[in-house]
């Protein structure tokens, strides 16, 4: 059918026929300069420099958008990263750090974020605020300091601990807070004393399936290690106790005949380990919101806040053999004895009739105003989506290594990456926040506070966040907690750093030295031909950011073998003498291991931060549910098969979760890269499948931790759990009140589980189809 022009005279009709040549000779034309433009373009006007991007592309393009859409990290910036990360800087960042004891609310600590703020914005940050809550917190009462006291049978004082630990190189500051445990009752106690080894579940059974020993309404006297104090403190009100003292044990903190600080980094007798006793996340009075100026806050006394109910008091070793020589009753059985030359006794009584223990705690709780800072370098690309990098700023003292090696580690990789930043030579596609956490001795607070406040924004658009805490502990062996989705990106940044052991020329970086002291092996023992990486507990403020908002996360740090010696941890952890002086002289004296730790966290950092695609290997989470499911089979199976009609439903969905991992990669391998619409929405997969394993309901008896595949244990706040949910109803089930009712628990949580997996793997499913339905 042909168009025809409809005209109302003669004059038109020819105006109309004078146009045809003039249409098809402009149509002509046209046709002509589009080819000479496209021509031109790619000859004259295309950078020979970087072809592949303006060759072959096949995806969505619009005049203005720049190629960096579209382009990969540049790598030359990792070893920019490595070159400028300095050693002597680290040390000067500690050396300030730890001039003065800097314990959460104070004025000292204050003064340091100002002094990190001041530090950011010179270095080039594009934004940097300082984000106050208002929390409550604990202190012991400086005039009438926490001690604890054997008192004969008239009520006259035989022995008295000393009110704060003697001054071995100086430590003496009018600052530094006696020992004591945060968040204790105040109170005066006395009565018979039982000794109940690590305070553990499994401690109070031997009690009670091998003696005719009781601990209601007396004090228990425990040791440091092997459980979270708080879990510790919980267990014993649990008992009935009414009180507690934790003392820190010479075999677990020293070597036999071995010197002590000052002359080396072994705990001294008068060394005491401070710490909150809280077993919950966050400001208490708050629970489950942020602890803002319009926030409602609970009494507490309130069912809603958990507080602990019984006094408790940390003491060194030195006190505790004045008070074990004194106990009576049967000796303890092998495996309990300690390190101090006495014979342990279990009590309950005292040697000398009518001689009794008193503890007085004159500790408060106190509201206090705390200081989150938040520093962020804006991403180029994508400067919606970000990456996190933190560490607590707050110390019980000096904090030198915890948290100091991990601030001045950060510190010096926020001063590299902002200068980068600040010359114009490179900004990341995505925005990077350095977070220095306000409170988080007392209960991972700030972290907390803020992950509550920004949840909403955090579950959308967080990539991943870098812990750096208690980053140096010794010279070992690198030593990492991680969500399974950061396997990947951590074993590639540990191959870019050099090995700090300059001697080891065998394994010239990181990560081969860490393969060689820690390869990873399955439950059969066999070699897989990794480095080992643990499961994240609570330890540290990665645990409020998975829990409330499902951000992959990683722990690092380089610890000494601990394989070596029954010495269990860093033996002055939060006693007076973590001192720069233990570090400098002790520990790290060039601060290389620092360094490395720094360039590792620069350069995990770069990565997540800067790849075209976010270097998560979904595989790594098929294999790690696995492996998980395995341990469950191991430990709990035949349990859970003789209750469970649907038990093997576990591994039918995790081998669902393992297909669409293999689909979502092989889609990945093929993805034109060159198209930002299709890798902004792998990206955006990627970002949302550690979040999908939370639940909003969170795990039984604990709201608070609502990711079902990784959290910490209910009786160990310190060890990670995995599938802890079941775990937790799984403890102990056969002595439940009613069995039958804990199991219908059990069933009700697995269902929950089951759906929970299926979940995350339709995450991974092509974004169009991601309901199968029924064939």
């Amino acid at each position: 059918m042909s168009l025809q022009f409809i005209a109302p005279d003669r004059d038109h009709m020819v105006r109309r026929e004078l146009r045809k040549p003039l249409l098809f000779f402009g149509l002509v034309t046209s046709v002509v300069s589009l080819c000479v433009g496209i021509l031109l373009g790619r000859y004259a006007l295309c950078s020979e420099e970087n072809p592949q991007t303006n060759v072959g592309k096949n995806g969505t393009f619009l005049p203005g958008i720049p190629d960096a859409i579209i382009t990969d990290g540049d790598p030359g910036i990792t070893e920019r990263l490595m070159k400028e990360i300095n050693n002597k800087n680290i040390e000067e960042f500690l050396e300030h750090i730890t001039l003065k004891p800097h314990v959460a609310g104070s004025e000292n600590s204050l003064d340091l974020a100002k002094w990190m703020k001041s530090k950011w914005q010179e270095w080039g940050f594009d934004d940097v605020t300082l984000t106050p809550y208002d929390v409550l917190l604990s202190f012991p009462d400086a005039n009438a300091p926490n001690v604890v006291r054997v008192l004969d049978a008239t009520g006259s004082v035989v022995y008295e601990s000393p009110l704060k630990e003697a001054n071995l190189t100086g430590e003496d500051h009018p600052d530094a807070l006696p020992p004591y445990n945060a968040y204790s009752p105040a109170g005066l106690i006395q009565g018979d004393m039982v000794y109940v080894n690590y305070g553990r579940v499994e401690d109070y059974n031997w009690l009670k399936n091998n003696t005719s020993i009781d601990v209601t309404d007396k004090i228990v006297i425990a040791k440091y290690g092997r459980i979270f104090r708080g879990s510790l403190v919980q267990i014993a009100a649990d008992h009935g106790a009414s009180g507690v003292i934790i003392y820190s044990d010479p075999k677990d903190y020293t070597l036999s005949g071995a010197a002590v600080y000052p002359d080396s980094s072994y705990l001294p007798p008068t060394g005491a380990q401070r710490g909150t006793v809280y077993e919950d996340i966050g400001d208490p009075l708050t629970p489950g919101y942020p602890a803002t100026k319009s926030a409602y806050r609970y009494s507490e006394d309130s069912p809603k806040v958990k507080l602990p109910q019984i006094p408790v008091h940390p003491i060194g070793y030195g006190i505790a053999e004045k008070i074990l020589a004194v106990m009576g009753g049967p000796e303890v059985p092998p495996e309990w004895r300690g390190g101090i030359n006495i014979t342990y006794r279990l009590g309950p009584e005292l040697k000398s009739p009518g001689w009794k223990v008193q503890i007085h705690i004159s500790t408060s709780n106190v509201m206090k105003p705390v200081h989150n800072v938040v520093g962020t370098i804006k991403g180029a690309i994508e400067p919606d989506r970000y990456v996190l990098i933190g560490n607590h700023r707050d110390a019980w003292v000096y904090g030198a290594t915890d948290p100091g090696s991990g601030t001045a580690v950060m510190m010096e990789a926020a001063r590299v990456m902002g200068n980068v930043v600040k010359s114009g030579i490179w900004r990341p596609r995505r925005s990077i926040m350095f977070c220095s956490w306000a409170a988080e001795e007392y209960a991972l607070t700030g972290s907390n506070e803020w992950a509550e406040e920004y949840r909403k924004a955090l579950r959308e658009r967080a990539v991943a966040y870098i812990n750096l805490d208690t980053v140096v502990t010794g010279n070992y062996s690198l030593s990492v907690s991680s969500t399974p989705l950061m396997y990947h990106a951590v074993y590639e940044a540990a191959k870019k750093v050099p090995n700090p052991n300059h001697t080891d020329t065998e394994h010239p970086t990181l990560y081969d030295n860490w393969l060689m002291k820690k390869e990873w092996r399955d439950g059969d023992g066999n070699h897989l031909n990794i480095p080992r990486i643990g499961s994240l507990g609570s330890a540290s403020d990665y645990a409020t950011l998975v829990q409330l908002t499902g951000i992959a996360s990683v722990d690092l740090g380089i610890e000494p073998d601990y394989t070596a010696s029954s010495v269990v941890f860093f033996p002055l952890y939060h006693t007076i003498y973590e001192t720069f002086y233990s570090v400098k002289r002790f520990v790290d004296p060039d601060f290389e291991y620092h360094r490395a730790v720094s360039q590792m966290a620069a350069e995990l950092t770069r990565s997540l931060a800067d790849s075209l695609i976010i270097p998560f290997n979904v595989s790594d989470y098929s294999w790690a549910l696995n492996t998980y499911r395995q341990t469950l089979d191991r430990e709990h199976g035949a349990k859970l098969r003789d209750n469970l009609d649907n038990y093997n439903e576990l591994k039918d969905v995790i081998s669902n979760f393992t297909r669409e991992s293999q689909r979502f990669n092989e889609r990945l391998s093929t993805l034109n890269r060159f198209d930002p619409m299709a890798t902004r929405a792998v990206n955006d997969q990627l970002l949302l499948l550690e979040k999908a394993f939370l639940d909003d309901e969170g795990l039984p008896d604990r709201t608070t931790r609502k990711h079902l595949i990784v959290a910490e244990s209910s009786k160990n706040a310190y060890a990670g759990s995995t599938f802890p949910g079941l775990v937790d109803l799984l403890f102990e089930i056969d002595a439940a009140p009613d069995v039958d009712a804990r199991w219908e628990r059990v069933k009700q949580h697995f269902s929950v589980l089951l759906f929970t997996i299926q979940s995350a793997a339709s995450t991974l499913s092509d974004v169009s189809r991601f309901m199968p339905g029924v064939q």
